[in-house]
């Protein structure tokens, strides 16, 4: 039994090593709603309506996660909406 219990814990700690990475989208004054919602389509998979709610958001609190996951899967991610001329970082 002892040994389950070392096996669960070991587990539970590797669990909460696993970091989850954001993209943060920006408000700006130069994009329109539809590019932004065009953008977070092609380069977030969001489906319409979560990119229409996005963009909502992030017109009035000024920011917004669009997407979590690996470092490595927000990366392009986040250059492809950098590259369509949006704010965006991953934190």
């Amino acid at each position: 039994m002892s040994t389950r219990e070392e096996t669960l814990e070991e587990l539970l700690l590797e669990e909460e090593v696993l970091t989850q990475n954001e993209i943060v989208l920006y408000n700006d004054d130069v994009n329109t709603f539809d590019h932004v919602i065009e953008t977070l389509i092609y380069a977030c998979d969001h489906t319409a309506e979560q990119a229409e709610q996005c963009s909502i958001i992030v017109h009035y609190k000024g920011k917004c996660t669009v997407k979590t996951g690996a470092y490595d899967d927000l990366k392009p991610r986040c250059s492809m909406l950098l590259d369509a001329g949006l704010s965006a970082e991953i934190v």
